[in-house]
């Protein structure tokens, strides 16, 4: 329905001439008379009160279909880093409104968990800021560390709190309903791995290789991660150095052999293979993974210069590849970059 029809009926809805509609959003009944036959369309700046006028949200009044309203939501998740409390609620109660229909069921669950995820975030932002605050004021209190450490990548030494137990239980059982379900192995290994019990590893190997018996390279990188958290080095170098030997050109072997080394705290190497493997991508947009990864190395080796040259390759990419402007990551990483750069001397 056109905008201009949708205000008529709102209106006579409410029972409100287009003199009283007129007064309430400080225009002439002309105006309204012109929206409502569609001669000229109202200023974007007015929507908000048209929309408070009738005691709905902008969206109800263009009728979008569900699916564009969650392509909408999607896209404001994207670009606005935190939501007004209304704003959040009324798009979680959407959302939820539309779990049980078949069409919408996967699509609503999603978009609901990343509803959540992006509070989450916006959050772990605030939870540093001032749990970093706190332990800086006084380190000998302990209250703050595992807040701040529930934010991002901090260990921790009591393995109780460390263990991806959790983690490797619920991807069991996705394994266990969906077996044929090849994505979810790569996720269950990569937690075996990081708790060392390899023998479980290796036998979820075993059938991810059945399954995807053409994934050479993340078969061998998974062998060569399964033997380092066996203490193997030389052995997880071999099947790396055969890898690289035999299926070089293939899809992602660069990124893997980078990613291998990085693990090893060999940064050098890591920046050569991840500069190899961002130079080699054929696909555009490319994925920003080994720009990231070789920022995070460069500020690990305290090369600051470096690290914001990099950055300025990752803005770039943003922007002329993703064709970002106005998102929330494209403005965290170029916060991120002025943060590094006065560090700079």
């Amino acid at each position: 329905m056109e905008l201009g029809l949708k205000i008529k009926e709102l209106r006579i809805k409410h029972g409100l001439t287009q003199d009283d509609l007129a007064s309430k959003l400080g225009v002439s009944f002309q105006t309204i008379s012109k929206w409502e036959n569609l001669v000229t369309m109202p200023d974007v700046a007015l929507l908000p009160d048209i929309s408070e006028a009738f005691g709905v949200t902008i969206d109800e009044l263009f009728d979008l279909s569900i699916e564009q309203k969650m392509n909408r939501i999607e896209s404001k998740m994207e670009l606005e880093e935190e939501f007004k409390y209304s704003e959040f609620c009324e798009i979680e109660e959407f959302l939820k409104s539309h779990m049980a229909e078949e069409e919408y069921k996967y699509r609503s669950t999603a978009l609901l968990a990343y509803l959540y995820t992006h509070r989450l975030m916006s959050d772990s932002k605030k939870i540093k800021k001032y749990a970093r605050q706190a332990i800086l004021l006084d380190p000998t209190k302990k209250e703050c560390q595992w807040m701040i450490g529930k934010t991002g990548n901090y260990e921790c030494w009591d393995w109780n709190m460390d263990n991806h137990t959790e983690a490797i239980n619920f991807y069991k059982e996705v394994v266990n309903s969906a077996p044929d379900a090849s994505l979810a192995y790569y996720y269950l290994i990569d937690n075996l791995i990081a708790d060392h019990r390899v023998d479980e590893a290796q036998e979820y190997l075993n059938t991810l290789e059945k399954l995807r018996p053409n994934a050479i390279v993340m078969i061998n990188a998974y062998k060569a991660g399964i033997a380092l958290a066996k203490y193997q080095e030389s052995e997880a170098d071999m099947i790396m150095a055969n890898l690289e030997k035999e299926h070089i050109e293939e899809d992602g072997c660069l990124f893997e052999i980078a990613q291998y080394y990085a693990k090893k705290g060999q940064f050098r190497k890591a920046i050569s293979y991840y500069e190899l493997s961002f130079e080699k991508t054929k696909r555009r947009p490319r994925f920003t993974d080994e720009l990231l990864s070789i920022i995070d190395i460069y500020d690990i080796l305290g090369d600051y210069k470096k690290e914001v040259e990099t950055y300025d390759r990752l803005l770039d990419c943003y922007k002329n590849e993703w064709n970002m402007s106005e998102e929330v990551e494209l403005k965290d990483v170029e916060e991120r970059r002025m943060k590094v750069l006065g560090k700079i001397k």
